[in-house]
């Protein structure tokens, strides 16, 4: 005789199995669903804040050379998210971030899929500087002094106007 026991389960055990195992499955599955739901629909809101627009002007004596629709990002949840999460910025786009003191300022491009251009402006205009700043990159992107504002365009839109440290940037306010 065979002494080794058979795995016999009884038909109503393998069919509660059965209903077990296809319950866990459709309950992972409406759970992965739920969570790239709720991923998307916060990617989703952060990509399309609505702020408001403004048009700046840069010049240099007293000669405009270029003008930019600029988001305003003056709370801090606003200069937080930034250009984060965007696919897109077309030249003569912007956004303006405004401070409410003179500080050094940094800014890193964590979940920024665009390559953008900033100037640190001060609180009279002056454009102190202007950085190149890479997709994704975490490394900061600090002021030479203390500004109130910075600017971010897409990259090279700086070079391409002619703009440059020392240029006046008007209507920051």
């Amino acid at each position: 005789m065979n002494s080794k026991k058979k795995n016999y389960r009884e038909p109503h055990e393998q069919s509660y199995l059965r209903y077990t195992r296809t319950f866990t499955l459709i309950s992972n599955i409406k759970f992965v669903v739920f969570v790239l739901f709720v991923v998307n629909i916060l990617l989703f809101s952060c990509s399309t804040q609505k702020l408001p627009v403004r048009e700046i002007s840069i010049e240099r004596d007293g000669i405009i050379l270029a003008v930019v629709k600029a988001e305003i990002a003056e709370t801090q949840e606003e200069r937080t998210t930034g250009l984060m999460y965007r696919k897109k910025l077309p030249d003569g786009r912007g956004m303006l971030f405004i401070f409410e003191n003179d500080q050094i300022l940094s800014f890193w491009m964590k979940n920024t899929y665009i390559p953008l251009s900033i100037a640190y402006i001060t609180w009279d205009g002056k454009i102190t500087d202007i950085k190149d700043m890479y997709p994704q990159n975490e490394n900061s992107i600090s002021s030479s002094r203390s500004v109130r504002y910075a600017l971010e365009v897409p990259q090279g839109w700086f070079e391409r106007k002619g703009i440059q440290v020392g240029d006046t940037v008007r209507n920051l306010k």
